[in-house]
């Protein structure tokens, strides 16, 4: 799946295609450029193990504006660490054990929850990505986060690192996914069902019934969620992923193989599949189930997950140099074979 296409003659093609689209309106958090400030702090200090190009690289991305876009109302910067911390951590982690295996990533991913939970309260001796997650459970310590609230955001952020782990089965065999396996691993991939919890802390939304997030109703909304982000970050990223070998969870790469399409078409029925999504959207919204007390307070909880898709997708369209060709970080970490 490489190519010489370079990303100027792979846009001029892809001018007159429509790009995802959300009636939702963007917002950013007051206190993102002190965010800002934290996260290269991050990455001076913790992020030792990737090279100083690497590190570069990561600070112009700015990873901690997707939070401080997809979460906006949160009260305070204190409040946004947690979700930072997870969004940014987690992303250059991804990056940078890009080509580890299932079994190893499955590890770290073990390591991570125990010290998330606090099984394991020792804080790492070095600096790095466990020590940030350590980190992260002691600033979600320091306020008033509904520990209910932190359980589903930890396994959340659990499901998301198992399905880092099952997708690294296509990427060190360069094999595309069968369509139904893309979505499913995608849902998980797409690192927004602990997006979902955390939006919990916004507004009044912790008073919410445990319950109500149980219902099928609700679970199906925040699948959509995470599809529609997973979509659109897969329609940013394809200039990237079209460069490199290994790049196969692409909803592009995988239409393209599923319907034996040109990359052109597969664009457009990658966007046809992201736009269903939004009418599912936007009709479950508006035929929620009965929810007594909460009817008005769920459905509000939905818009603002509308304004986190949107609040992401801004962050995609606002950053110039992570998915163009030679502006992400290459995985560095050496493989065990």
């Amino acid at each position: 799946m490489t190519t010489s296409m370079t990303d100027e003659q792979f846009y001029a093609n892809l001018l007159q295609l429509p790009k995802p689209r959300y009636p939702f309106a963007d917002y950013i958090h007051p206190d993102f450029q002190q965010l800002r400030q934290k996260y290269y702090d991050w990455i001076d200090t913790e992020y030792i193990i990737h090279s100083k190009g690497a590190r570069e690289k990561h600070k112009k991305h700015h990873l901690c504006d997707i939070e401080a876009r997809g979460v906006p109302f949160l009260k305070s910067i204190d409040e946004l660490l947690p979700l930072a911390n997870y969004t940014a951590n987690g992303a250059m982690m991804d990056d940078y054990f890009d080509r580890c295996s299932r079994d190893k990533m499955q590890h770290i991913t073990n390591s991570i929850h125990a010290l998330l939970t606090g099984d394991d309260p020792r804080e790492p001796a070095e600096n790095g990505i466990l020590h940030l997650f350590w980190e992260l459970r002691q600033d979600a310590l320091k306020f008033d986060f509904p520990d209910h609230i932190y359980k589903r955001f930890v396994n959340s952020i659990q499901t998301t690192f198992k399905g880092f782990a099952e997708e690294r089965i296509y990427y060190r065999s360069n094999s595309i996914a069968p369509l139904p396996v893309y979505l499913l691993s995608r849902e998980a991939t797409s690192g927004v069902l602990p997006y979902c919890d955390y939006l919990l802390l916004q507004k009044e939304y912790r008073q919410l019934p445990d319950e109500i997030f149980e219902h099928p109703h609700i679970k199906r909304v925040q699948t959509i969620c995470c599809l529609m982000i997973g979509i659109h970050n897969d329609i940013i990223s394809l200039p990237k992923e079209l460069h490199r070998e290994g790049d196969t969870m692409n909803i592009v790469k995988v239409l393209q193989q599923e319907y034996q399409i040109p990359v052109q078409e597969a664009y457009v029925e990658a966007l046809e599949l992201h736009d269903n999504y939004l009418k599912e959207f936007l009709l479950l919204q508006n035929y929620l189930p009965p929810f007594d007390q909460w009817q008005n307070m769920v459905y509000d909880y939905i818009q603002d997950l509308g304004i986190m898709v949107s609040g992401v997708y801004a962050w995609h369209t606002h950053d110039t140099s992570r998915y163009v060709n030679g502006g992400y970080v290459e995985g560095e970490y050496v493989s065990e074979g």
